[in-house]
């Protein structure tokens, strides 16, 4: 199915000229049939885990390696589905767009890189697909490119979950570590599956995996403090919105979770860190949600606060919590991926998003009218949805921890009220009432753009009425795959009277009716138009961040890069002393076994003849004197090569310094003249900073060469070219054999590279002539 998906991703683009219209549905058939796929073979097959396993790195440790259990099925199916009816969406939401098929590269690619996250057993492996979903998701946010708010939206989530990605893996690594201290077979230690032989918990390293693999899970599912990234993405189109804030992107740091675990929960680090951090989230997406006027933004900040739910019961573990998380969580993809595209149809009918002002929408778009009120309702939490099972399941769950569920219970109230509220802005204000300017012009969507609203908020009423299918089918599996032990979800809208059911039942009711006395109370505030929303502290801290980042970058980009050849070349120089140096004198404090060389006249002339073009090259006071200073110091260096039979090397050094000294000849004949006078110029702390580098550079050479010099090599790489240059690189000059046939590639690689300069160069000079023709050419 990735392999498929990919494939299509590359495919897209070139079909979009050919098919137009039906290009939603020709690739909305690639996840569909995956989709159609996963479920028959989950309906039919018992529930047993599948595992596919190819060697990749076996010297790290590190396979192709794919499970799917209950919790790796559970999101495929959730993946795939909702991935085609968006796709299919976005069909006609696109049409007339002549980049559309680059979105459904985007979009597909993403798709292939969510099922890699879920279905990976290695860590390693995983990471790599956790990686790619964050680059899919950048190319999908920032796809209108010539908005400044969508690319800065899509950097602000690159840069978030990014940094979280790099946390993520450094908790993989330290898995991998403590695995193998604790007995795991190194081939092993990245494989999901090897870590229930082990107990990272009592581990040392436990704290420091726990908090780096928590920051790549907040990152990537918006928690609190990085749930700012989330409703900034809402610059995205609507059907990139509609999947990666519903199915997909927010809810891996969720898998990640509770992919884990087993093998990291039920401590108080974890529990807390957890269930604080989602308790936050919630509260915060729910209370900034509410002062929100672009619907798509009311919608993103009602999936921070439900995200901030889920991630707050698998961080408490116990079977209740896991059982209404997973029923939440697809709840939530349901109701959710419908409400996002039913704003896009608004905003494609009506021409606008912003609640103030739409209205009287129902008699123009009917039908998005209708889907819009069944989704909304799952949302609120009302029956008979399976957002309303979700709810009840919550509630329990808080029943069962004390007096801490007693307060997280009245904070979930105040919550799930104001997610009522926004249930009811998006069911309610744009489609009753009385009809607004926008409306009077609206029109209903196409058929491809409301199949998903509509199948999905169906879906939502189907599994509420029947909750069973969701339970026996797919949940109890997905749930044991968490907990680690059988579960029996046993949902039913009603389970009778007792005094728990009582008491959640009248939580419900509670909620409800909290959330209508607040929204009666809040609407006359939607009738009229106000000012964009303040941005919130996290928002601002970031940007505040971001800014300084900038103006750092900027002050030392004019600080290096200032244009000055000199400056650069002091900057590489003194970054490869500061390098080299430390490790060197190490080695050069311990006694070196150098074998003494024999110096005669000849070695000795050879070596002043160098060190007098050197330092007459540094004197002399034209550019022409300083070349040909340079070419002697060349010379000398031949006669080097030559005197120690490398005569091959010392041609090829002395064709190297006569082209050189000719074409830098022809090069500074066009500079300025270059005077003692100029040299004088020059003050006096420059000069000695050049000294300075120049003599430090001579000693790091020299300490270099003394310290390869005590390095005696095993003949086994000598040898070996020595037998096989004449029989496999036909030729008995060893050095050229080497060149040319055993390293060929990186001979290739520098001709390459020259070719690329000189190209570069070429260039140069055909804009120079450009630019030196135009005013001639406006002239006439």
């Amino acid at each position: 199915m990735i392999l498929l998906l990919a494939v299509a991703a590359a495919c897209a683009p070139l079909l979009a000229r050919r098919a137009g219209r039906g290009l939603g549905w020709l690739m909305a058939l690639v996840p569909l049939g995956s989709a159609v796929y996963l479920g028959i073979d989950i309906a039919m097959g018992p529930h047993v885990p599948w595992a596919e396993r190819w060697t990749w790195m076996p010297a790290l440790g590190v396979d192709v390696s794919f499970v799917g259990d209950g919790l790796a099925l559970l999101f495929a199916v959730l993946i795939c589905l909702i991935g085609a009816l968006i796709t299919l969406y976005s069909g006609s939401y696109f049409a007339g767009d002549s980049r559309c098929g680059r979105f459904f590269a985007y979009l597909l690619a993403f798709m292939a890189a969510m099922l890699g996250v879920v279905f990976s057993d290695n860590l390693i492996v995983l990471f790599i697909f956790w990686e790619l979903t964050s680059i899919a998701s950048y190319a999908l946010i920032a796809y209108k490119s010539r908005a400044k708010s969508a690319r800065d939206a899509a950097l602000t989530a690159l840069l978030v979950t990014g940094a979280g990605g790099l946390a993520l893996l450094c908790g993989f690594v330290l898995i991998g570590m403590a695995a193998v201290d604790m007995g795991v077979d190194p081939a092993q230690a990245s494989s999901i599956a090897a870590l229930h032989a082990v107990d990272l918990r009592s581990h040392p390293y436990y704290t420091a995996i726990v908090v780096l693999v928590l920051l790549g899970a907040f990152t990537k599912s918006a928690q609190f403090p990085f749930h700012f990234w989330l409703p900034g993405a809402m610059a995205a189109p609507t059907p990139a919105s509609a999947y990666l804030h519903s199915a997909t992107m927010v809810k891996a740091g969720i898998y990640l979770i509770a992919r884990l675990q087993p093998h990291l929960g039920d401590t108080d680090v974890w529990i807390l860190s957890i269930t604080g951090a989602g308790a936050a989230t919630m509260v915060i997406g729910a209370v900034v949600g509410l002062r929100q006027r672009d619907l798509k933004r009311l919608l993103a900040y009602s999936t921070v606060a439900v995200l901030g739910i889920i991630t707050m019961l698998i961080g408490l573990g116990s079977s209740k919590a896991v059982k209404a998380a997973l029923v939440l969580l697809c709840a939530h993809a349901l109701y959710k991926a419908a409400l996002f595209m039913v704003v896009g149809n608004i905003d494609h009918g009506a021409g606008t998003r912003m609640i103030d002002r739409l209205g009287g929408l129902r008699r123009r778009l009917p039908y998005t009218a209708m889907a819009a009120l069944v989704a909304a309702i799952s949302m609120a939490g009302l029956p008979p949805t399976l957002g309303f099972i979700g709810k009840e399941l919550f509630y329990a769950a808080k029943l069962t921890l004390g007096p801490f569920g007693s307060g997280l219970l009245v904070v979930a109230v105040a919550a799930n009220s104001a997610l009522v509220v926004i249930a009811l802005i998006v069911a309610f204000k744009p489609f009753f009432g009385p009809a607004t300017e926008p409306a009077k012009a609206a029109h209903e969507a196409d058929l491809s753009m409301l199949i998903g609203p509509w199948f999905l908020a169906g879906m939502g009423l189907i599994l509420g009425l029947w909750p069973g299918l969701f339970d026996q089918i797919l949940g109890s599996w997905a749930a044991a795959s968490i907990v680690n032990q059988p579960v029996a979800m046993d949902l039913a809208l009603w389970h009778g009277l007792n005094s728990q059911a009582v008491i959640v039942l009248a939580l419900s009711a509670l909620t409800i009716i909290g959330g209508i006395a607040l929204y009666v109370a809040m609407r006359g505030r939607f009738r009229t138009a106000g000012t964009a929303p303040a941005p919130t502290l996290a928002e601002s801290l970031y940007n505040g961040a971001l800014a300084g980042l900038y103006r750092v970058g900027a002050r030392f980009a004019a600080a290096v890069q200032n244009g000055h050849l000199t400056r650069y070349i002091a900057v590489v120089l003194l970054v490869l002393i500061a390098g080299v140096s430390i490790p060197l004198v190490g080695a050069l404090l311990h006694p070196l076994a150098i074998e003494p060389i024999s110096l005669d006249v000849t070695d000795c002339a050879i070596a002043a003849l160098i060190a007098i073009g050197a330092v007459a090259a540094a004197l002399i006071p034209t550019y022409l004197g300083a070349i040909a200073a340079l070419g002697i110091s060349g010379l000398g260096i031949a006669l080097t090569f030559a005197l120690y039979g490398a005569p091959d090397l010392a041609l090829t050094l002395i064709v190297v310094e006569v082209l050189t000294v000719v074409v830098l000849a022809l090069v500074f004949h066009h500079l300025p003249v270059h005077s003692s006078q100029a040299l004088r110029s020059s003050s006096r702390i420059r000069t000695v900073r050049d000294v300075a580098i120049a003599v430090a550079c001579g000693a790091l050479v020299t300490g270099l060469t003394l310290a390869s010099a005590a390095i005696h090599l095993p003949a086994d790489a000598a040898t070996y070219y020595s037998k096989t240059s004449v029989p496999q690189g036909y030729g008995h000059n060893i050095v050229n054999v080497i060149l040319v046939d055993f390293r060929a590639l990186d001979t290739l690689g520098e001709i390459v590279v020259v070719a690329v300069a000189g190209l570069g160069v070429l260039a140069l000079l055909r804009l120079r002539r450009i630019a030196a023709a135009r005013p001639e050419r406006e002239a006439t």
